[in-house]
C-alpha cells in the first residue's frame, strides 16, 4: 500500500510542476519537480506491478495486456510529448502561452488521463493482483483530480484562449463532434507536413 501512497504523491508533485511553471520559476525548478512526479509515478508502478500476490486471469489476457500496452504508451507519447511543445511546456521557463487545440486535444481536453487509464487497464491484464486494481482506481482518480485543477485554476491564467477551448472540446470523455474534429485536424497537419518542403 505504500507504493499506492508514492504515486499519489507523484501526483501532488505534478500540481506543483503546475504552479512552477504558473509563477515562472526558474527552468532548472521546473525541470526538477517535473522529473521528481515522473520518477515518483515510475517508481511506484514499477513496484505494484512486482507485487507477488497475484491471481490467475484467461491465457487472453497477456496478448491483449501487450497490445493495450503498446498503444496506450504510443498515445501517451503522443499526445503529451509530440503535439504540444516539448521545451515550453516541459524544460523553459513558464509556458508558451500556446494551447493544443488540434489532433488528440480536439478529442479531449485532457487525452492524457485516457491514455494513462489505457495503460493501468493493461497493466492489471499483464500482472493482475488486487494491489495494481486498487492502484489503478486511486492513481486515476488522482490524475481527473489533478487535471480539474488544470482546468479550472490554473490553464484559464495561462493560456488566454482556454475559454472557448472548454466550450468547444469535451473534458475527458469524446462525442462525435470531438472524434470528426480529431480525425480532420490530424489529417490537415499530415497535408501540412507533406507540403513543408524537406
Amino acid at each position: 500500500m505504500i507504493y499506492i501512497v508514492i504515486g499519489v504523491l507523484g501526483f501532488l508533485v505534478a500540481v506543483a510542476f503546475d504552479w512552477v511553471s504558473l509563477k515562472r520559476l526558474p527552468a532548472a525548478t521546473k525541470q526538477l519537480v517535473g522529473l521528481l512526479s515522473v520518477g515518483l509515478l515510475t517508481y511506484s508502478t514499477v513496484m505494484v506491478c512486482l507485487t507477488p500476490e497475484k491471481f490467475d486471469f484467461p491465457f487472453f489476457a497477456v496478448p491483449l495486456g501487450i497490445l493495450l500496452l503498446l498503444v496506450s504508451l504510443f498515445l501517451l507519447v503522443y499526445s503529451l510529448f509530440i503535439e504540444i511543445p516539448f521545451g515550453s511546456t516541459y524544460s523553459s521557463k513558464g509556458t508558451s502561452n500556446k494551447l493544443t487545440t488540434t489532433g488528440t486535444y480536439a478529442l479531449t481536453r485532457h487525452p492524457g488521463v485516457l491514455w494513462l487509464a489505457l495503460f493501468y487497464v493493461a497493466l492489471i491484464l499483464l500482472f493482475p493482483s488486487a494491489t495494481m486494481i486498487i492502484a489503478t482506481i486511486v492513481w486515476i482518480i488522482m490524475d481527473i483530480i489533478w487535471v480539474l485543477l488544470e482546468d479550472k485554476v490554473f490553464f484559464p491564467r495561462m493560456f488566454p484562449d482556454h475559454s472557448s477551448y472548454q466550450k468547444q472540446t469535451p473534458f475527458l470523455i469524446p462525442n462525435r463532434k470531438s472524434f470528426s474534429a480529431c480525425l480532420r485536424t490530424i489529417r490537415a497537419a499530415k497535408r501540412e507536413a507533406h507540403k513543408s518542403p524537406r
